[in-house]
Parts: C-alpha cells; structure tokens; sequence
C-alpha cells in the first residue's frame, strides 16, 4: 500500500487508515511525498525552479513522520521523497512500480472541476481518477 502526500504533512487520521487497511492485509507500507517543481523557463528545466535544500527536507520530514507514526502502530513501512511538476503522474507510477494494491492520501473538500485542475491541494482527485488501483480519501 502507499500513504502519499502531495507534499503536505500526512495527517494522524490518514495513518490510522493506512494502519488499518495494512493490518486487514497484512502488508507494508511505502510512504511517499511529492517535493515540487515549479515549472519550466522557455520549455527547459531551470535549476532556480527546483526545490530548494528546505523544500527536500520539509519533504524528508513529512515521510520520515509517516514512517515512524506507522512503526509505533506495528506496521512495516518504508518511504522517499521525488521531484516533479506531475504529482498525480509520479504518484500513479509509484504506486504501479512498488506494486501497491492501495493509494492512501489525506484531502481537502472537493471544489468545482475547473478550478480544481488548478489547484495543488485538490491533487489526491486527480490521483483517484488516473489510478488503476483503489484510492481511499481520508479527509484532512
């Protein structure tokens, strides 16, 4: 199963889901978050849009806080942060690489479709959507 984050802290009531679903099932969990790139200059990557050396440790934090959170529930768990413009894309394909039968994210209320495809917070949709596994929306 994977507890993925868009590169918000994972909150207490996603890591209970997370810990009960592993204990029905009786597998790990791999814990995932998502550092942000902020886009691109004339179509080419820029090194001033990557995340900076407090984003990849903010990241850092939020899954090693999953991970120990998860460890004092006695479930197996192990996690890493990557870069990318494409949360919902990275998020998919993690799950489908690590072989996750679950995608596990906190999410805020949902908003109207147009402005929700603008919004970062509203990732754990789309993630829903593209997924070919179940995905539980735990709210924040």
């Amino acid at each position: 199963m994977l507890l993925a984050s868009e590169g918000r802290a994972i909150p207490d009531a996603a890591v209970e889901f997370a810990v009960r679903l592993a204990k029905a099932g009786g597998g790990r969990v791999h814990v995932f978050s998502i550092a942000r790139v902020w886009g691109t200059s004339l179509g080419l990557p820029n090194p001033g849009l990557l995340p900076s050396k407090r984003e990849w440790d903010e990241q850092r934090k939020v899954v090693s806080d999953g991970v120990k959170a998860l460890k004092r529930r006695g479930v197996q768990a192990d996690g890493h942060v990557l870069a990318t413009r494409k949360a919902t894309k990275r998020i998919v394909g993690e799950a489908e690489r690590l072989g996750c039968d679950a995608i596990v994210m906190a999410a805020d209320p949902p908003r109207n479709r147009f402005l929700a495809d603008l919004m970062w917070t509203q990732e754990p949709y789309r993630v829903r959507r593209r997924a070919r596994v179940p995905v539980y929306l735990v709210p924040r």
